[in-house]
């Protein structure tokens, strides 16, 4: 009897180093509520501004991105949302790459429409709608349907239009989650980004004002700072010229 219980004293010792070390991860703020120390704006346009602890976004051109200045790999981040009244769309932006005026990746959609597709995954610059909902990338109309009502039966009403909606991204490895409100949205697998920025999204609307607060992140793995992540992005489509047109129509 007493070996047995040394033998449970030695297990408990070993694994209590390892459940404390789980515990000292903690939660950090991405905004002071007074500046946007940490954040960067990489586009020529755009306005950031911190007004009553929250994060103010606005656009005079059109859509952009408010980035982090550091990249994470695996963690936890929570946050806050808040859109304007009437048509607008939004989204957390996740282990996502940084160009001048572009921004591409992972992106948790915020989407206050009747399309009701907040907390899918949509990969901006690259395959769109490719997994949560699978509109882009499915085999056929009737599979891009059924993935689009899977989806839909998953999130529900999880998002409330007009009001604060929190998000929380859980990232670990190829794990991939999304939560609205505590609704899991989206769980899925993909290696394309192991690492990247963090971003906030305007979507372009003159004179609208999208909010956020609470936005806070919990490192589970630090990102490797020699890291380069391919180019994967594609290729924007360019405006046919008037010489261009005239050819093609002959």
């Amino acid at each position: 009897m007493r070996s047995r219980t040394i033998l449970a004293a030695v297990v408990v010792s070993t694994f209590l180093p390892a459940l404390a070390g789980a515990a000292e991860k903690e939660w950090v703020n991405l905004f002071d509520g007074k500046t946007l120390a940490g954040w960067r704006n990489p586009y020529a346009w755009g306005k950031a501004e911190i007004k009553d602890g929250e994060v103010h976004l606005t656009s005079e051109k059109g859509k952009w991105f408010l980035c982090t200045e550091k990249q994470f790999a695996d963690f936890l981040f929570e946050a806050e949302v808040k859109m304007p009244e009437g048509k607008g769309n939004s989204g957390f932006m996740f282990r996502c790459h940084v160009q001048k005026n572009r921004v591409y990746g992972y992106q948790a959609e915020v989407d206050p429409s009747a399309r009701k597709w907040s907390g899918g995954l949509y990969d901006e610059g690259r395959r769109k709608w490719f997994v949560s909902p699978n509109r882009d990338k499915a085999e056929s109309k009737k599979a891009a349907a059924e993935s689009i009502a899977a989806f839909r039966k998953r999130a529900g009403d999880c998002f409330k239009p007009n009001d604060w909606n929190k998000y929380r991204i859980e990232c670990r490895g190829e794990s991939l989650k999304i939560y609205v409100n505590g609704t899991l949205c989206s769980d899925v697998k993909d290696s394309v980004d192991p690492q990247g920025y963090l971003a906030l999204q305007h979507h372009g609307e003159k004179g609208k004002v999208y909010r956020f607060r609470n936005v806070r992140v919990q490192v589970l793995k630090a990102a490797d700072p020699n890291y380069e992540p391919p180019d994967t992005r594609q290729p924007r489509k360019r405006k046919a010229s008037a010489k261009t047109k005239a050819k093609a129509a002959r």
